[in-house]
């Protein structure tokens, strides 16, 4: 058993109103990474994703679609958990926020914050984003619309619902935010700091039942159910097994490092209402929370009115699970906007998969099949701290670019050695060259394994059998 502190990472949860797209790709295979990463360090890990399934928009789609929201909600949870396969995925736990154990966690959590006095109920009237699930205020507009949402015409909403206090954690809100490792990257951190200090104001978490039943029904008033966030944003605790003290809530969320992974719209939610909401109910707060950026197409933001959405499983299903996996890990930034096009990942694929890394364990293992009677016996040196230095830093991108240079570099040995020709003046000699190049192989391996994690089992298994793998990257015409 290993000395260090458990480790929780878990994703966002997806709505469920439309298939996967390749942003969400991005943040659950980078997640995965990481996930691997800290398995391989010695740590104990859990590892959570899931699928939000409650609120407005997600009722309206099925009612439009003449579908029973229960089995609309049922067919996309269904599309997100194939993508376990389809990206080659470790998690160890999927939620469902229609999971009866979900429902009852997300009363509990509103029970306590309720006893705590931060939750009152109202009459309120104003503007609300049905993309957002929420209130915006004018001021907030883009020429009369939600900046998310331009193509949603904000409604005007007036009922009587519960709100959450968050205007009383402004404070202790600030003093957790000022801790530099509460928010990456760091500009972030500001951008919630200065939000924070600009004021809070009272947020609803809960919407009239009789025009939106799609939801977890308040605690004791049969005409309320709660805000899609309220409900929601329990998701990570309750996964675990909250409000059960003991088991995965105790390893994992009490004396484990708790990391969260969310995309950059969502700094006011993760890292505010639900960093409160945590406050309220007494659980410990996120350690961390790392916000990446935005997957663009050809310059333009994804959506489906430009017919430029792009599907992460078709990809795979094309170029290869550990083709995309590596794209997402090398060419996607991990905090700021990067762009997607088809012909990027068909470059990078060629350039660096079939005549990279691809090549580099055919060429080697060709060497070592016909020149070594014996498998090499590598030993699994540490990881380099080039390497954990930036997977610690959540900077996948440093990180595969530092596999990479070393994978030139194994090449261009291989050249300046010249074992082929060695070997005929001098079989010790050149038998001794290929051995060291299998060895180095090996090392490169040990770090391909969190990034593409089918390749390096393949690799390993080649140099365990000295024999040269199949091909494992074809090159794409």
């Amino acid at each position: 058993m290993s000395d260090k502190k458990p480790y929780y990472l878990t994703t966002t949860l997806p709505y469920v109103n439309a298939d996967p797209h390749i942003g969400f790709a991005l943040e659950i295979v980078h997640a995965d990474i990481i996930a691997r990463y800290q398995r391989l360090m010695g740590r104990e890990v859990f590892f959570t994703t899931g699928t939000d399934e409650h609120g407005q928009k997600i009722f309206q789609k099925a009612q439009e679609e003449g579908r029973d929201v229960k089995e609309y909600v049922d067919h996309f949870a269904g599309q997100f958990s194939k993508l376990k396969e389809g990206l080659g995925l470790s998690y160890d736990a999927f939620i469902r926020t229609t999971d009866p154990a979900h429902k009852a966690a997300a009363q509990e959590l509103w029970r306590r914050c309720l006893a705590k006095g931060d939750i009152y109920k109202k009459k309120y009237k104003g503007l609300y984003c049905v993309g957002d699930e929420a209130f915006i205020k004018e001021t907030d507009l883009v020429d009369g619309k939600c900046p998310n949402h331009p193509s949603m015409q904000p409604q005007e909403i007036e009922e009587e619902n519960y709100f959450f206090r968050l205007s009383a954690y402004q404070d202790k809100l600030l003093t957790y935010l000022k801790s530099p490792k509460a928010i990456l990257p760091d500009w972030r951190r500001e951008e919630a700091i200065k939000f924070v200090e600009s004021g809070l104001e009272d947020f609803s978490i809960s919407r009239e039942k009789a025009r939106m039943s799609w939801g977890v029904p308040v605690p004791d008033d049969d005409t309320q159910v709660m805000y899609v966030w309220f409900d929601a944003l329990t998701n990570y605790i309750s996964t675990t097994g909250w409000p059960n003290e003991g088991g995965n809530f105790e390893t994992f969320w009490k004396k484990g490092e708790v990391v969260q992974m969310a995309g950059k719209d969502q700094v006011r939610f993760q890292s505010i209402m639900w960093q409160a909401m945590l406050m309220s109910g007494e659980v410990k707060n996120t350690d961390t929370v790392v916000y990446h950026g935005f997957i663009t197409s050809g310059g333009q933001k994804m959506s489906k009115s430009l017919g430029n959405v792009i599907e992460p499983i078709a990809l795979a299903t094309e170029y290869g699970t550990d083709a995309l996996r590596y794209f997402l890990a090398r060419h996607v930034h991990p905090f700021e906007d990067s762009d997607f096009t088809m012909e990027r990942l068909k470059d990078a694929y060629n350039a660096d998969l079939a005549n990279g890394i691809g090549n580099l364990a055919s060429r080697i293992m060709q060497l070592a099949q016909t020149h070594l009677a014996e498998p090499v016996a590598v030993e699994f040196v540490p990881y380099p701290q080039e390497f954990t230095d930036a997977l610690d830093r959540f900077e996948i991108n440093k990180a595969a670019e530092y596999v990479w240079q070393r994978i030139a570099v194994l090449d261009q040995k291989i050249t300046e050695t010249a074992p082929f020709k060695v070997i005929k003046d001098d079989a010790e000699r050149g038998k001794a060259i290929i051995t060291e190049l299998v060895k180095e192989l090996a090392a490169i391996d040990l770090m391909l394994e969190p990034i593409i994690p089918e390749t390096s089992k393949k690799i390993i298994e080649a140099i365990m059998a000295n024999k040269k793998p199949e091909n494992l990257f074809p090159r794409k015409d």
